[in-house]
């Protein structure tokens, strides 16, 4: 059993370079913070990880665990690790810190999710994302990779199932107002007209193929940071401080399942396995249940909220029937209830998600697993899900490639 014993988040909205930030900054900042929103000194942190992306293509900077030694003089020594899973970077370190201490080797780990994204040209960022594709085997004829791959799994949907535009910008728009009350989004203070979120050429342009500006989740400078516990260090934790162990989320199940590199392989296979359910992705489907089953959750309904990747919308379209709350194809039904929306049958991206809070690569699994945390401890202020005691997260790299969810209570 992993408790969670809080973190920090930075302001998705900041742009490190125009404050002549660099990585080391923005992690110092990251983990002082984190040391300062858990009232915990640096002597208590056993164990440090990362999740990062594309450091060296970025900023030039690998080998990002030795900024811990930076921090403070007790995290001299340290032992670290970096860990690279492209959009899923961050849930891999928290599963990595997380093993560590169910195996017994440390009690207490500091996971530290971040990325810079916002110091180079929108091209530039662009070709370095590509990173997360079968480099010189796919789309190599796009200028922006992922609208592109993305555009192709909205075309797979239209044709298996039928896909109508406005229920993937229903998606946008909810996650662009769902980060308004969240003071960490990226877009709390972006307003867009009404032709913003149609197929409006002017008012959204086409970015590749079906994919328009609105689709996209955000280029993102940011850093999130969690602290993780043994049950030993979580009760030593609660007694000084007046509260009951009990009280401490903990990381109830994990499901992690990887997929082979290409887009087009994973379709495919999809479309040959029809004992899969029609989902589109099932090493999707197969971590979520992981999750759920690893948490005791046998029914949607024990989940209250969920955390989702939608770096695109037709990701979060995607999630929706994965996650069960339709069947294969038929999200479009749960956008039209209103069941994902706050105070919806199952709350979707409350934070914003990456459409509306910001997705700095490496650290949006962490973020993720943080707002989960806030969620079930009745913090998360004005995009609060009232009651809720579970949150499922999921979290992806590539075009699949890596899928994470973890399921998140007291």
């Amino acid at each position: 059993m992993v408790y969670i014993l809080g973190g920090w988040q930075s302001d998705f909205s900041a742009n490190w370079s125009r404050r002549g930030w660099g990585l080391a900054d923005a992690f110092g900042e990251a983990v002082a913070q984190g040391l300062a929103a858990t009232d915990l000194a640096p002597s208590d942190i056993e164990t440090g990880h990362v999740g990062n992306f594309a450091g060296e293509l970025f900023a030039g900077q690998g080998l990002l665990g030795g900024f811990f030694g930076l921090v403070h003089p007790k995290l001299d020594g340290l032992p670290t690790m970096r860990h690279e899973a492209a959009c899923a970077s961050g849930s891999c370190a928290v599963l990595a810190a997380a093993a560590e201490i169910e195996a017994g080797r440390y009690g207490l780990s500091c996971v530290v999710g971040i990325e810079q994204m916002r110091n180079v040209p929108g091209q530039t960022a662009a070709e370095h994302l590509g990173a997360a594709a079968w480099t010189g085997h796919e789309f190599q004829d796009a200028r922006f990779l992922w609208p592109a791959a993305f555009s192709d799994l909205a075309e797979v949907y239209d044709q298996r199932f039928g896909l109508a535009y406005e229920h993937l910008m229903a998606i946008s728009a909810q996650n662009f107002a769902n980060a308004r009350r969240n003071p960490n989004a990226q877009t709390r203070d972006w307003r867009f007209p009404p032709e913003a979120f149609t197929a409006d050429d002017v008012a959204n342009p086409v970015v590749e193929g079906r994919t328009r500006k609105q689709d996209c989740g955000q280029v993102t400078d940011g850093t999130a940071v969690l602290f993780l516990a043994s049950p030993e260090r979580a009760r030593s934790y609660a007694d000084a401080r007046g509260v009951p162990v009990e009280s401490l989320p903990r990381i109830k199940g994990w499901g992690h399942r990887s997929a082979p590199i290409p887009l087009d392989r994973k379709l495919a296979t999809s479309r040959e396995a029809s004992s899969e359910g029609g989902h589109v992705f099932p090493q999707v489907r197969r971590a979520i249940d992981d999750a759920r089953a690893r948490a005791g959750i046998a029914h949607l309904s024990d989940i209250h909220a969920v955390e989702t990747h939608d770096c695109f919308a037709i990701t979060q379209y995607m999630a929706i029937d994965h996650l069960g709350l339709t069947a294969p194809g038929q999200a479009w039904k749960a956008i039209e209830a209103g069941d994902t929306a706050m105070g919806g049958r199952l709350p979707i991206n409350p934070s914003g998600g990456l459409i509306g809070a910001g997705h700095p690569v490496g650290a949006t699994g962490v973020r993720m697993a943080l707002d989960a945390f806030k969620q079930v401890t009745a913090t998360a202020g004005d995009y609060q899900v009232a009651g809720a005691r579970n949150v499922q997260t999921l979290n992806i790299g590539g075009s699949t490639t890596t899928t994470v969810s973890l399921v998140i209570g007291t």
